[in-house]
């Protein structure tokens, strides 16, 4: 195991010895690294002296622990009130004198590299000036090595434990799957540290009706999916169809309002016709679902962290976590459970289509009449498009003919 001793002059001394190694060869060690005759050395741990005929492990040394190291006359000084004494340690694990010890160990550079690669959590806390967190810390980690040397200290017993004890047997069996469990934990750690890290979902930045959005994409929902807040905002909540209500079931369930049959997005610098589900989900705004991804062939590339469209026609790039607003982050679980429509919310629209004739089958006289109707029509049939197409487009849109006009072309 490896321990770091450090000196009363802030040397820095880390040493492999084994845990059954004596004090006394382990200050004949310290003699040879710092030139400190051994008679001369005072051991402290824990802020206990460490007798020489004593061993490692009966003092509960550990791998990783920390000893003081001071000579003979900072040790007879320390008894008057000189800081030697002061750098150890009470029994709980809090430091005797926290500012002195914080103090020691923000002056040696090396000693502060090692704890921002071993423990950064301890290097924040001596950087910072908050002595009681630091004292509070120290006696975490202390307590955190108790359990350790508990636990080591049961497996030991366990070894000369009855073989014919069921119990026993038992607590064996235990611990040998939780020593294979922390083993795998420690190699995913050094080989596999990012799957720790927190995983930040693909936003892209799109416009719906020309309102801009950050529009979560997530190829596991079967439907887009647009909260009935976030399509009154696009103003396209003119043109939802009710006869698409329906109950949306997943982790959870989210009430459907009702659909939007096509609405331009605009993904980069194209726009493409869009249609989605719209949900009484409060927590979530715009989800990019499986539908509109295999409709305009979406590729989703990590590699580059692009969304490809069109078959890659048009790239975007997801978005960093500090360019999602932060209540995103907070409720993508919210989402998550809003787009798990999936085939339930497919049968249960069809299921709420209560208007006889379907969707087209509506009775009402049209308001969209007269010659400048008829001009606007005229003006996009030219272009090459069938007039029902241009008049459907145009009522889409409100009889604007420009956004029709885009809608058209993106088409």
């Amino acid at each position: 195991m490896k321990i770091t001793v450090m000196t009363a002059d802030e040397q820095i001394v880390t040493l492999d010895v084994d845990r059954d190694e004596s004090v006394e060869n382990l200050k004949a060690l310290l003699e040879v690294e710092t030139q400190v005759p051994l008679q001369q050395q005072q051991l402290l741990y824990n802020g206990r002296e460490m007798r020489n005929s004593d061993k490692l492990s009966a003092l509960g040394v550990a791998d990783g622990d920390l000893v003081m190291m001071v000579s003979g006359a900072a040790s007879s000084g320390s008894r008057a009130g000189a800081p030697g004494i002061e750098l150890g340690f009470n029994q709980d694990g809090s430091a005797v004198n926290p500012s002195a010890f914080q103090q020691q160990l923000r002056n040696d550079s090396n000693v502060m590299a090692q704890l921002f690669q071993s423990d950064p959590e301890l290097a924040q806390v001596i950087l910072g000036n908050d002595l009681n967190k630091l004292q509070d810390l120290l006696r975490v980690r202390h307590r955190q090595r108790s359990e350790l040397r508990r636990q080591q200290e049961e497996e030991l017993a366990l070894l000369y434990a009855d073989p014919f004890d069921v119990e026993a047997q038992k607590k064996i069996e235990a611990a040998i799957r939780q020593k294979g469990i922390d083993e795998n934990w420690a190699a995913a750690l050094e080989y596999n540290p990012e799957a720790f890290a927190r995983v930040v979902m693909l936003y892209v930045d799109m416009e719906v009706n020309g309102v801009p959005l950050k529009a979560f994409v997530d190829s596991g929902a079967q439907s887009t999916i647009i909260s009935k807040s976030c399509a009154e905002r696009c103003g396209l909540l003119r043109l939802l169809d009710t006869r698409y209500k329906g109950i949306a079931h997943g982790v959870g369930q989210s009430e459907i309002l009702g659909r939007i049959h096509v609405a331009p997005i605009k993904i980069g610098s194209i726009f493409y016709p869009c249609s989605f589900l719209v949900l009484d989900a409060p927590n979530m705004e715009f989800l990019f679902g499986l539908d509109m991804l295999r409709k305009h062939q979406c590729i989703i590339d990590l590699k580059e962290n692009v969304l490809r469209v069109g078959g890659g026609e048009v790239a975007v790039p997801f978005l960093a976590e500090k360019d999602i607003p932060t209540q995103f982050l907070d409720e993508e679980r919210h989402a998550k459970e809003a787009s798990s429509s999936g085939t339930q919310a497919t049968s249960a629209t069809k299921e709420h289509i209560s208007t006889p004739g379907g969707p087209s089958g509506s009775t009402g006289k049209s308001t969209f009449q007269g010659p400048e109707f008829e001009a606007k029509v005229a003006k996009l049939v030219e272009l090459g498009f069938g007039r029902e197409q241009v008049i459907q487009a145009l009522k889409f849109f409100d009889g604007n003919e420009e956004q029709a006009a885009g809608f058209l072309f993106g088409g």
